[in-house]
C-alpha cells in the first residue's frame, strides 16, 4: 500500500509510454510488486467457522439480532457492499451485512460481464496526460488478475477483436492495445497481436468483409457477474460475516457523541422484507455501499446533504450464440453516435450492448425498446450481410443502473468522479460510491481502511489479495470429468456445474435426482435447452434463495439467457421451493405470477410482446391475422403463447422437431405466435411457399375439424 501511495503522488513527466510515467526504476519494481499480489495466496490462514455447512438465513437473523454490537454493518450486498463484508470479517472484526433484496439484485448481475481494465480510459490517459486515469486502469488491471486467480471457476480470460476498416487506424489502434499490454505488466493474460483480413475471418466468419483491412486482438476476462457476486457474499458469510438478504434499513439509529454531543450514526433499525419483522442491529461504523440507491441513505443520515449519484442506464440483450464464435468477443470502438458497444459469447449466448442514457433511479430498471433497437442496428453494421440480424432474435434484454457519483468535497460539485469515493458523514457514516466491477475489492478494503481510522477500530491489514472465493479453493479445469464418472451427470451439465459452483459442485451432484432413464442417471433438467437441473434448486435455497425470481435470475442465469425458457421452468421451480420451504398455495401463486411480471417488465418479455404489432415483416390483412390466430391456436391448446414439438406431436402423432428447429427463428424448439404470422406472411408471399411445416400444417389444418376422437379399443380402453 504504502509503495501504491507513493506512486499516485509520482508527477507525470513525459507522454507516450509507461517508462516517461514513472521512470524505469519505478515501474521496474511496481511490476514486481504487482506480480507478487496476484499470485500470492492470502497473507495468513484465516479459521473459517462455517466451512462445513453455511448457517441458515434464520440463524443468520438470529445473530444480527442477538449481537449486542458489531464493528462494521455493512449494508447493500452487490459486489462492493459484498467485498467490504468480506474485507472486514477477515480483518477479525465482527462485521454484519443486510441487503434490502438478493444480493447482486441489482447493478451488479446486469453488467457485461467483463473483468477488465479499460482500454478506452487508457486511451484518454495518454491522449491527455491524465495520470490519475492511467492509475484507475493501472489498479484494474492489478485487479483483474486477482479476481482471475480467486475465483477460476466463475471468471477466464476472454479475447477480444478489434476490427479494423481503415489503414491508418491499424498502426493507432495497435499501439494503444499495445499499450495495454505494457501497463498490465506481468499481469498481461496474453499478448494482443494482428491479424490480416483473410485471418479475421477465419476467427470470425460472421464479420462483415467488406474494406475491413485487419483486426487487432486483446485479452480481459469475463466472468459469470450474478454469482460472482452470491461468491463474495457467501465467503464473508462462511468467514463469520452475519449475512442477510431480504432485510432493509428502515432508518439508522443515532445517539449523542460524549465528547462532542454531536449524533453519531450508531446502527440501524432494520425490517426483514418476508415477515416484516424489524429490529435494531447495533454497529460502531456503518458503511453505505447500496450503489444508485447511495442518496436515499446518506439522506437517512441528514436530510440536507446533497445528491451524489448520477445515474446512467446501460442495456444488454442476448441473442443466439450462432451470431458469435465460442470463444472470440468483439469491440466496436466507434458507433454512430460515439459509444463502445461489446459484442462477446457468454453462456453459450451472444451478448451485446451496452447503452449509457441518463435514468432515474428505480429498483427495478426496464430495458426500452428503442435502445434494444440501437444496439441491434449497431451489430448489423459490423456483421456480414448474409446474417440477418432480427427483432425476433432478443432472447432477453436487460437494464442495469450504473450509479456514476460527484465527489461532496470537490469544489466543481457537477464533474463526475472517474473512478470511486469514500466520503465520511459528520456523523461518522462511511459511504463508498462508484467505481466499477473489477474494482470491488480494491474498493472494499480503501473502504474499510477508512472505517478503521475514522472510528479507531481495531483490525489486521486486508487479506483480500488471493483470498479464493466460494467454490474455488476445489476447484479444476477437469472436476466436470469426475462429476460425469461419479454421479452419471450428462457431459454438458457436469460442465455447467464445475463452472458455476466450483469445488461446491459434488454438494449439488449429491441432491440430484435419478432420471429414471439409462443416461444421465442424475440430474433432471428444469428445461430441455439448458444445463441447469433440478437439484440446483434446492441447492440455492441453501445459498440464500427466497423467491423464484432468485433462482431464475441470480443463482442460475435462465432469465438472462432466454425469457420464454425461464417462463417455462418457472412452474417446477415454485413447486421445488414451495415443498422445501412450505409455502402455501397462495405464495406459490404470488412467486409464480411476481417471477413472471419480472420477466415481462425487466428481462425483456414485454418488448418482444410488443412486436407482434408492430413488426413490419407481418404483411397479412385482418383477416387472415384472424385466420392464422385460429390456426395457431388449434395447435396452442394450453393458451402458452408459444407451441413446442410437443403441441405438434399430439396433433400430428408424428415427431416435428426438425420442422420446429428450422422455421423458428430462435432455433429453439419452440415458434411463437408472431413468428407463426412471420412464417404465414411469408407463405402468401409466396417465399416459402414449398417450406414443409408450411404444407403440413396446412394440411393437418384442414383435417382437425374433421377429425373425431382417436378410439382406445386396440389399447384395451387406456388402461
Amino acid at each position: 500500500m504504502a509503495f501504491r501511495k507513493a506512486l499516485k503522488r509520482t508527477a507525470i513527466i513525459g507522454g507516450g509510454t509507461v517508462a516517461a510515467l514513472f521512470g524505469i526504476s519505478q515501474l521496474t519494481e511496481y511490476r514486481k510488486t504487482q506480480a507478487r499480489l496476484a499470485h500470492v495466496a492470502a497473507e495468513a490462514e484465516l479459521k473459517v467457522p462455517f466451512a462445513d455447512e453455511l448457517p441458515s438465513r434464520q440463524a443468520q437473523l438470529a445473530t444480527l439480532k442477538n449481537t449486542e454490537e458489531f464493528d462494521i454493518l455493512v449494508v447493500g450486498g452487490g459486489a462492493t457492499g459484498a467485498g467490504c463484508a468480506l474485507d472486514a470479517v477477515t480483518r477479525n472484526l465482527k462485521t454484519a451485512l443486510v441487503e434490502r433484496s438478493d444480493f447482486s439484485s441489482g447493478t451488479s448481475s446486469r453488467s457485461t460481464k467483463l473483468i477488465h481494465g479499460g482500454v478506452r480510459y487508457l486511451q484518454k490517459a495518454i491522449m491527455k496526460l491524465d495520470y490519475e486515469q492511467y492509475m484507475m486502469v493501472k489498479e484494474a488491471l492489478h485487479e483483474r488478475a486477482n479476481l482471475l486467480e480467486i475465483a477460476p471457476h466463475l471468471s477466464a480470460p476472454l479475447p477480444i477483436m478489434l476490427p479494423v476498416y481503415k489503414w491508418w487506424q491499424l498502426p493507432y489502434y495497435w499501439a494503444g492495445i499495445k499499450m495495454y499490454d505494457v501497463v498490465a505488466g506481468t499481469q498481461c493474460l496474453k499478448s494482443s497481436y494482428v491479424l490480416s483480413k483473410t485471418k479475421a475471418l477465419e476467427l470470425f466468419p460472421m464479420l462483415k468483409k467488406d474494406k475491413l483491412v485487419g483486426a487487432i486482438v486483446y485479452y480481459d476476462g469475463q466472468h459469470n457477474d450474478a454469482r460472482m457476486n452470491l461468491a463474495i457474499a457467501l465467503s464473508a458469510a462462511r468467514h463469520g460475516t452475519a449475512t442477510a438478504n431480504y432485510t432493509e434499513v428502515v432508518h439508522l439509529l443515532k445517539k449523542s457523541d460524549p465528547e462532542t454531543g454531536k449524533e453519531k450514526v450508531c446502527g440501524a433499525h432494520c425490517r426483514d422484507v418476508l415477515t416484516g419483522e424489524e429490529f435494531d442491529v447495533r454497529a460502531k461504523c456503518v458503511i453505505n455501499a447500496t450503489g444508485p440507491f447511495t442518496d436515499s441513505l446518506r439522506k437517512m443520515d441528514n436530510q440536507k446533504t446533497s445528491n451524489i449519484c448520477q445515474p446512467s442506464a446501460g442495456v444488454h440483450i442476448v441473442i443466439p450464440g450462432y451470431y458469435s464464435p465460442d470463444n472470440m468477443g468483439l469491440l466496436d470502438p466507434a458507433t454512430s453516435d460515439g459509444r463502445v458497444i461489446f459484442f462477446l459469447p457468454w453462456e453459450k449466448m451472444t451478448i451485446a450492448g451496452t447503452t449509457d442514457t441518463p435514468t432515474s433511479v428505480t429498483a427495478h430498471p426496464i430495458p426500452k425498446e428503442e435502445d434494444i433497437n440501437f444496439i441491434l442496428t449497431e451489430v448489423r453494421n459490423y456483421l456480414s450481410p448474409d446474417v440477418e440480424v432480427r427483432r425476433g432474435d432478443v432472447l432477453a434484454a436487460w437494464s442495469g443502473i450504473r450509479p456514476l457519483v460527484t465527489d461532496p468535497n470537490s469544489k466543481d460539485t457537477q464533474s463526475i468522479c472517474r473512478n470511486h469515493i469514500v466520503n465520511i458523514s459528520e456523523s461518522g457514516m462511511v459511504t463508498i460510491a462508484g467505481g466499477k466491477w473489477t474494482t470491488y475489492r480494491s474498493m472494499a478494503e480503501e473502504t474499510i481502511d477508512a472505517a478503521i481510522k475514522a472510528h479507531g477500530l481495531t483490525a489486521q491489514p486486508s487479506k483480500t489479495v488471493g483470498l479464493m472465493l466460494e467454490g474455488a479453493k476445489d476447484w479444476t479445469p477437469t472436476l466436470y470429468i469426475r462429476l460425469v464418472q461419479d454421479y452419471g451427470l450428462e457431459n454438458e451439465v457436469a460442465q455447467h456445474l464445475a463452472s458455476t459452483y466450483g469445488g461446491k459442485a459434488f454438494e449439488v451432484a449429491k441432491i440430484a435426482h435419478v432420471t429414471g432413464k439409462r443416461w444421465p442417471i442424475v440430474g433432471k433438467r428444469l428445461v430441455s435447452e439448458f444445463p441447469y437441473i433440478e437439484s440446483e434448486v434446492l441447492y440455492a435455497i441453501k445459498e440464500y434463495a427466497c423467491t423464484a425470481i432468485d433462482v431464475i435470475a441470480r443463482r442460475t442465469r435462465l432469465g438472462f439467457l432466454n425469457v420464454q425458457a425461464a417462463d417455462e421452468a418457472l412452474p417446477r421451480i415454485v413447486e421445488i421451493m414451495g415443498n422445501q420451504l412450505n409455502w402455501s398455495q397462495e405464495r406459490r401463486t404470488e412467486e409464480l405470477e411476481g417471477a413472471k411480471k419480472f420477466l415481462y417488465h425487466e428481462m425483456g418479455y414485454r418488448s418482444r410482446s410488443e412486436q407482434l404489432s408492430k413488426t413490419s415483416e407481418i404483411n397479412l390483412d385482418y383477416q387472415e391475422v384472424v385466420r392464422y390466430k385460429k390456426r395457431f391456436h388449434k395447435f396452442d391448446k394450453e393458451n402458452k403463447g408459444f407451441i413446442t414439438t410437443v403441441d405438434v406431436q399430439q396433433v400430428l402423432e408424428v415427431s416435428l422437431s426438425f420442422f420446429l428447429y428450422t422455421c423458428g427463428p430462435q432455433q429453439n424448439g419452440q415458434v411463437e405466435i408472431d413468428e407463426f404470422l412471420q412464417l404465414m406472411s411469408a407463405v402468401k408471399k409466396g417465399q416459402v411457399s414449398s417450406n414443409r411445416l408450411a404444407i403440413l400444417m396446412k394440411t393437418v389444418e384442414e383435417s382437425l375439424d374433421r377429425r373425431g376422437p382417436v378410439t382406445v379399443d386396440r389399447s384395451g380402453g387406456g388402461v
